[in-house]
């Protein structure tokens, strides 16, 4: 099994290293310091595990775990203690190491991912970081070769072209691993929603929505963006958007119906 340590403290990066040492059957494939950072190597190194801090400057373990593409590696979290955090591992059947690290806590964390599927450690993270509510407020995506981190608020929409997903700022795009259905599952609902197939627009961003004949619907962007929103979704959309409103003070300009 293939690990890889992502923690911004040399050493915490050390210690796991150390205990990590009396598993013969784990190779530890590399460190890393810093979310962005951990990104890039875990799609270079393609690693069984990794053990992945949660609080650390630039992108937290939230983040890089919401932005990698299913199926993820198997992830244990290192954290220092925070309840609502470890109440959503354990109620989600997630691992979690609280620092420091024993040998004891950590060779049951070892079992455990030992024994899990990865399709049930995946749906067990989902289901973890959504509630901890500690959604992703960042997003790691690549621009050529380089990663770089978006902060949610500029985040104008996700979209699903040519088996592709980007992420579109007001004036450019990038590229990013997981579907829109991953990122549906582990994005903020109160943030974000699904208008269509191939779109999920972020709710800040939407300036006018449009009702179009056959019960079709049209967002129209603050920075000037159009996308269909589709039928059966655009009850539910316009719902949303009411209660956005009335919770957050949005004032969405919503047109007269247009053939």
């Amino acid at each position: 099994m293939r690990v890889l340590i992502v923690d911004d403290e040399r050493p915490a990066r050390e210690r796991l290293r150390s205990l990590l040492a009396a598993y013969p059957e784990l190779e530890i494939a590399g460190e890393c310091e810093d979310g962005e950072d951990a990104i890039q190597r875990i799609n270079d190194l393609h690693p069984d595990l990794v053990m992945l801090d949660v609080q650390m400057p630039g992108a937290s373990g939230i983040e890089v775990a919401g932005s990698l593409p299913t199926p993820r590696p198997k992830i244990i979290f290192c954290t220092a203690y925070d309840q609502y955090a470890v109440d959503a591992f354990e109620l989600c059947a997630v691992d979690y190491l609280l620092k420091p690290v024993t040998r004891s806590r950590l060779a049951q964390a070892i079992q455990r991912v030992r024994t899990l599927s990865v399709e049930e450690s995946n749906g067990n993270i989902d289901r973890a970081l959504q509630r901890s509510g500690s959604y992703p407020r960042r997003f790691l995506a690549r621009l050529g070769g380089r990663s770089v981190v978006i902060p949610q608020k500029e985040v104008v929409y996700l979209a699903s072209e040519g088996g592709l997903t980007k992420l579109f700022t007001a004036d450019r795009h990038y590229l990013m691993d997981p579907t829109l259905n991953d990122f549906e599952r582990r994005l903020d609902p109160a943030a974000f929603f699904r208008i269509s197939r191939t779109a999920l627009v972020n709710l800040d961003w939407i300036a006018a929505v449009d009702t179009l004949a056959g019960g079709f619907g049209e967002v129209a962007t603050k920075n000037g963006v159009r996308l269909e929103v589709s039928r059966r979704r655009l009850k539910e959309f316009l719902a949303v958007l009411e209660g956005a409103g009335q919770r957050g003070g949005r004032d969405i300009a919503g047109a007269e119906p247009r053939p």
